[in-house]
């Protein structure tokens, strides 16, 4: 069972680095049981083929680094979003293996994106975090699937704050936002919350 981490490069810079490099550790440490912690700094080096357009690193690990990909990426466009229901779903580490979000995303129909509802809670979108905005705050659900590492930085800025989000508090909301590592803040998919189906 192998996770991954999805490391933005911009300038041939590897951005919020110790971010990703805290929840590798931790998800080693957890899973199994190592108690050495990697330096990312010194371990992934930006290869020539990597110009100073935004480029993507995946890195697959468990005791040992599996794979380093790097590629060119861009962004997704979503204009529409649709609710997926699964009260089972346990993506507390960043699995390689995604085949119960693959299957939540083929329930997406004419959508761009999904927007996971566990047990009544507002969770995360196949590939981002979400925040909600109420006209004054922005909030982030405070149990997501997965705690992202860019949520992570923006909590820590202050940018967004921590609320249990129920999925009938949806409609009380202005718009959404979906963010990731790969997507900064400020260019991620803003909806208005009448879009989410």
């Amino acid at each position: 069972m192998l996770c991954f981490e999805t490391i933005c490069v911009e300038h041939r810079r590897l951005k919020n680095l110790s971010y990703h490099e805290a929840r590798l550790n931790k998800t080693r440490r957890e899973l199994w049981g190592c108690d050495d912690n990697w330096d990312l700094a010194e371990l992934l080096h930006v290869p020539n083929l990597v110009d100073d357009t935004i480029h993507k690193c995946r890195i697959a690990y468990d005791k040992v680094v599996g794979n380093i990909q790097w590629e060119p990426y861009s962004r997704r466009v979503i204009r529409k979003i649709r609710r997926v229901y699964h009260d089972e779903i346990d993506y507390r580490y960043k699995y390689d293996n995604r085949d119960t979000l693959n299957a939540l995303y083929a329930q997406r129909g004419d959508a761009d994106e999904i927007l996971i509802i566990k047990k009544g809670l507002v969770t995360d979108s196949n590939f981002c975090n979400v925040a909600f905005f109420d006209g004054d705050r922005w909030l982030t659900p405070a149990s997501p699937l997965l705690p992202g590492t860019q949520r992570a930085l923006l909590l820590d800025r202050g940018v967004i704050e921590t609320a249990e989000i129920r999925e009938s508090d949806i409609g009380s909301f202005r718009q959404i936002r979906l963010f990731n590592a790969m997507v900064d803040w400020a260019q991620a998919a803003t909806l208005d919350v009448a879009l989410i189906a």
